[in-house]
This record gives C-alpha cells, sequence and structure tokens, in this order.
C-alpha cells in the first residue's frame, strides 16, 4: 500500500511500521531535551520549539497585518514556543503572493511594532518566557500575485512546473532588477528591527524566487549556471541585510527541491537527495558570513507537496508512504547539520506523526541532527502544541493537525488560512464558500 492514513495508537506501532518500510526515524521517549535553551551570539532561545511562518493570508491592502493576522499571532504568543517564526512578509510590491500578504513598509512599520509588542506582552504573561522573533522575508517569484491573478516573475522557465505551457520569457527577471534586490531586503530588514523583530529571515525555499536561483542551471548570466551565480542573490541579500540591521539574519532554506537536475536543487540526475551543494551552501553561509542558525526544509508544495508535508489527504495519492517522506526530510537535514555541527539547524516535517511529533523532535535534537524543532501545520491547529509538551513531556492526540490539507486548499483558492477543523468557527465558513464558489465554477462551465 503506497499510501496510509495515519492509524497509530502507540509509538511502538509507528516503529514497527518504519521498519517494515526499511527506514529509520530517531524517536525518544524524554522529551526533556526540548526544555533547554540554544544559545546564539547575542540571543537566548528559551526552549527548542518554533512555529514556523504560516502565511494566513489575511493581512490588509497595505502590507499592515489584519484581525485574523493579529488573532494568529496573538495565539502563537500564548504557545510557549521559544521562536515565533513571522510568515512571509513582500519585500516590493510586484513580489506579493496576494494581494492580503503582509508587507513592512515605512509608513505602516507602527502595526508591526504594536504587533511585536503584543506577543511578548502575552508570553511573559501567560508562558512566562520572552520568544525570539523572525520576520520572513520574501519574493514570491512565479508564485506572485499582487493583485489576485498570477503575475509571475520567474528565474528561468521550468517544464517540470510549466510542462508544455512555457510561461512568457518577458516574465524572467533580468539580472538588472535581481541587483536590485538586495537593498529592498536590506531596507525591509532594517524596518523589521526597529519593529521590534529580533531576526530576519531571506526566504530560500518551496519554489519561490530565491529557491528558484539555487536551481537555476539553465540560466545564463550573472544569476544562472554555476554555484556561485546561483547562490549570488542569496548570499548578497543576507550581507546587505547584515550590514543595515543588527537583527541576526537567518534563511529558512530548502536542502532538496526533489525535482532532477538540471531543474532541481539538492538532487542528482535521477532526482534522488544528493547535499553535495547544500552542504556547501550552509559551510559558507556559517564559515564566511557568520550565520548562526537556519530552518532547514525540502520539496515544493505546489508540485511534490507530499515530499516537505506529508499528508492524509491532498491533491493527489503520493507515490510512497508518508513515513518515508517523514524519513526522507530528517536524513537530509542530519546530513547537513553533521557536516556543519557549529551551525544551528532548525528541523522540518515533524506533524504528520500527530502526538508522535514530539518524540521524533527529540530524538533529532537528542542525537545533534537538529538543535531545534519547529511546527508549521500543528501550529495552525494546536497553537499551545508547546505548552503541552514542555509542561507535560507529551503531546496529546486530540487537538493535533490531521494534515488533511483544508488550510492549503484555502490558500490555494485565494482565501484566508486557518485550520477549518480545529478553529472551524473562523475558517469552516470561509472553506464552505469556496466550496461552493469551486462548484458553481464547474456547473458554468
Amino acid at each position: 500500500m503506497q499510501h496510509e492514513k495515519f492509524c497509530y495508537a502507540a509509538l511502538q506501532d509507528v516503529l514497527s511500521k518504519a521498519d517494515s518500510l526499511g527506514v529509520r526515524l530517531p524517536f525518544s521517549d524524554d522529551l526533556s531535551v526540548l526544555r533547554n535553551p540554544l544559545e546564539l551570539k547575542n540571543y537566548t532561545i528559551p526552549n527548542r520549539l518554533a512555529i514556523q511562518p504560516m502565511e494566513g493570508c489575511d493581512g490588509t491592502e497595505d502590507g499592515s497585518p489584519g484581525e485574523l493576522t493579529v488573532r494568529r499571532y496573538h495565539r502563537f504568543a500564548r504557545s510557549g514556543a521559544g521562536l515565533i517564526w513571522a510568515e512571509a512578509t513582500a519585500i516590493v510590491p510586484e513580489g506579493r503572493a496576494n494581494p492580503r500578504q503582509i508587507m513592512i513598509t515605512d509608513r505602516n512599520i507602527e502595526k508591526f511594532r504594536q504587533l511585536t509588542h503584543e506577543i511578548r506582552e502575552i508570553a511573559l504573561k501567560e508562558t512566562g518566557i520572552n520568544p525570539i522573533l523572525i520576520m520572513q522575508l520574501t519574493h514570491s517569484g512565479r508564485y506572485s500575485k499582487p493583485q489576485g491573478t498570477p503575475a509571475p516573475l520567474i528565474a528561468r522557465n521550468n517544464p517540470i512546473f510549466e510542462k508544455e505551457h512555457p510561461i512568457d520569457e518577458s516574465r524572467i527577471v533580468s539580472d538588472e532588477y535581481l541587483k536590485r534586490l538586495p537593498d529592498c531586503y536590506a531596507h525591509s530588514a532594517k524596518l523589521a528591527y526597529d519593529a521590534g523583530f529580533d531576526g530576519v529571515d531571506i526566504k530560500s525555499c518551496h519554489g519561490y524566487l530565491v529557491n528558484e536561483l539555487l536551481a537555476s542551471h539553465t540560466r545564463k548570466g550573472e544569476y544562472g549556471g554555476s554555484f556561485e551565480n546561483r547562490t549570488r542573490l542569496l548570499i548578497e541579500s543576507m550581507l546587505a541585510a547584515k550590514s543595515a540591521t543588527k537583527a541576526f539574519i537567518t534563511s529558512r532554506m530548502s536542502l532538496y527541491d526533489g525535482f532532477p537536475l538540471p531543474y532541481g536543487w539538492g538532487a542528482g540526475e535521477n532526482g534522488e537527495p544528493d547535499m553535495n551543494e547544500p552542504i556547501r551552501l550552509a559551510e559558507l553561509l556559517h564559515n564566511q558570513c557568520g550565520i548562526e542558525l537556519l530552518d532547514f526544509t525540502i520539496g515544493n508544495p505546489y508540485v511534490n507537496p507530499h515530499v516537505n508535508r506529508p499528508y492524509d489527504n491532498g491533491s493527489y495519492i503520493p507515490p510512497e508512504h508518508p513515513l518515508k517522506g517523514v524519513a526522507r526530510m530528517c536524513r537530509c537535514i542530519s546530513e547537513v547539520k553533521n557536516c556543519v555541527p557549529q551551525l544551528k539547524v532548525i528541523g522540518s516535517g515533524y506533524t504528520y506523526l500527530r502526538q508522535f511529533s514530539a518524540n521524533l523532535a527529540a530524538g533529532m535534537v537528542q542525537e545533534s541532527s537538529a538543535d531545534m524543532a519547529g511546527f508549521g501545520r500543528m501550529a495552525f491547529a494546536y497553537p499551545e502544541f508547546a505548552k503541552e509538551i514542555l509542561q507535560n513531556n507529551r503531546l496529546g492526540g486530540k487537538n493535533c493537525c490531521l494534515t488533511c490539507g483544508k488550510c492549503t486548499e484555502l490558500m490555494r483558492a485565494g482565501s484566508k488560512a486557518g485550520c477549518v477543523l480545529r478553529d472551524r468557527d473562523i475558517y469552516l465558513p470561509l472553506y464552505t464558500s469556496k466550496q461552493a464558489d469551486y462548484r458553481k465554477d464547474e456547473t458554468d462551465e
């Protein structure tokens, strides 16, 4: 059976299934390691649990946090997580993924300053910790929809995405355009720090512009072909941001796209993971650029979502058992961490395991395959997951994310995103409305 829904009553059931599949998952019964602080040069992260950047698509037209944005981060503040990694924030208007994507500017910085103040106030009052806050800065590239309709800005055409319908070459960004972006990242980074964020993420994952450039083997010019060219925008943007602000600079970085050469990053010609270039980049960022912390992920949520977030329900039946996907994520992250041991690493991809996800997170930290554990979908469904792990040395199953994919369906449908099942008062009506619109469109056709 290639696709099996989550059906495990005990951790031993998961271990037995993993053994039958021939995959290794480093579980631990002792979650106490997740309570330990993590020391950076100028910051102490209170514990080893992080909320990953989860976009709600609910900002205002001018890029300010909207009512649901504020509600979400208030919920995250109560989570007990030592690090709250704020969602994708556009650096330029044309790089917004939707008309409601947040975007920090000189005109709305006070709205973000108020939000960071409230997050810290709530967290200290209700959990006793002062979480580290990171803002993710992004250019959406081929996923840009600033007016709600596709307006892609691509690094190069990719037949894996476009098949027999390549995007018009006028949408390929020029070298001159790319040369302007480090200053945009730097300006947004300065605003983020001034608004109260401790760190800034130059997003380089999941097929967005910086990540797409990492795999631009067929692009001509200064940003394609060689390793040095393909990593140029990421490195120059990180260094520009670092020089512009006292915030620490990091990246949520893909290690493996899941596509074969010449269209994939972190892969060989057969499409299987090849960590040679990701390791080389991680070494460069740590040793030459002074980057202390990186948040690793794999896959592309638009093309092969089973790779980066194994699920029970999705838009297709994946070609492998979900535990194989979880194990691949752990293996890629472990391989890079083991080659750059001084780099602090956040691991991803735990949520599929529900109540056992904390056991895998603890195991990864215990064996030094990661330094922290990041949770995305879980935070949408169960914002207080970290508090339960830290206080009870366990994670109950009844509130966990069920990996049903409905939060993603909302985002893909152009709606505001959240957990339809666990936060149903807000998001079930939105989901029902979008489903009705979809059925009406089918009827009209």
